[in-house]
């Protein structure tokens, strides 16, 4: 295996301080995505420098010069505090000819809106949730008919900022609040779409053309009463004492009807052929009580700490972290050439 020097591209308050080691470390919480990567990366024998970058691209080009990577590892999530401007940074490395991991600038724009990725798939005619857009100051007023409960939350934020329990929504006047509220909190566009009760499922694909389908992931709720709506809230995202008090937990799915990984598998391909996703990337779903599959959304460059789905389904798969973390760099290196 070739040695390269990577640069690791995060938020600037992100970098890892270089006295992190202890697992226990309560700065961990914060840096274990970065952490994991940059110790894998070493682990394979590679050359790491971490640059960190807010809204300036100066750190990339003025590394990029001095040092000549081989390859960026891109584990930025936005540029200037913004989530939709993730594409920039990535535009940039195009544009200087930097090999980069995970997906490229048409398909973050594609995915990151999530009205946009379900117009694209219903005109495909995959089935997703009914939905509306409310844009930020706009009269909050329906456009569309469509049957209660709702969910509400941000059209572009990934990892469920913005949704709490009330975004499930029963009535009007909740959907109203609601939609003001998320778009005074995170300063952008809502999408409320119809809330589907199912089994919550989270598939990670690896690959540029050719695509490899990772073991299926559930959120599971096991001590919710009967009734309550079953959603992946930031607290259920990133709480682990909330979801040990709820009984909910993340597991590799079991005891799905035959024939259904076998169609997960085929929808996710043509979700990220689509969407014009590369690299790696997540698709989630819910699957109804008929077993229809609905299509909730695709997520590009999905979190790859050593504990997060993506990561388990690869170690399931087969895979070390190590191999993985190789894989994604694979791919990037091979981004646009052949794999």
């Amino acid at each position: 295996m070739k040695k390269l020097r990577v640069m690791m591209v995060v938020h600037y308050t992100l970098v890892p301080p270089d006295d992190l080691r202890d697992k226990s470390d309560p700065r961990m919480e914060k840096f274990r995505t970065e952490y994991d990567v940059k110790n894998a990366l070493i682990n394979l024998g590679h050359e790491v420098q971490v640059v960190g970058v807010y809204d300036d691209l100066a750190p990339i080009r003025k590394t990029n010069e001095g040092w000549k990577p081989h390859i960026a590892f891109n584990l930025l999530e936005d540029f200037a505090g913004n989530s939709a401007f993730d594409y920039y940074v990535v535009s940039y490395f195009e544009m200087m000819r930097i090999p980069y991991t995970g997906c490229n600038p048409r398909g973050l724009l594609l995915a990151r809106d999530k009205a946009l990725t379900k117009m694209i798939l219903t005109y495909h005619r995959i089935s997703g949730p009914d939905f509306d857009v409310f844009r930020l100051g706009r009269k909050i007023s329906r456009r569309r008919k469509f049957t209660y409960p709702l969910i509400v939350k941000s059209l572009t934020e990934e990892g469920s900022v913005g949704i709490a329990k009330a975004s499930y929504v029963e009535n009007e006047d909740q959907l109203r609040e609601r939609v003001a509220l998320i778009q005074d909190k995170l300063h952008g566009d809502a999408i409320a779409e119809q809330y589907i009760d199912g089994r919550e499922l989270y598939v990670t694909v690896l690959g540029n053309t050719k695509l490899e389908i990772l073991p299926i992931r559930e959120l599971v709720f096991d001590n919710v009463e009967p009734g309550t709506p079953k959603m992946a809230t930031y607290k259920v995202k990133w709480d682990d004492k909330y979801r040990e008090r709820w009984g909910i937990h993340y597991q590799f799915a079991r005891n799905l009807p035959d024939g259904m990984e076998q169609r997960i598998a085929h929808l996710c391909k043509r979700v990220y052929h689509l969407l014009d996703m590369n690299g790696y990337g997540r698709v989630d779903f819910r699957v109804a009580a008929d077993g229809e599959l609905h299509v909730l959304e695709a997520n590009p460059n999905p979190g790859i700490a050593r504990d997060e789905d993506c990561s388990q389904s690869a170690i399931k798969s087969g895979l070390s972290y190590e191999d993985f973390i190789q894989r994604i760099l694979q791919l990037g290196l091979t981004w646009r050439t052949t794999e």
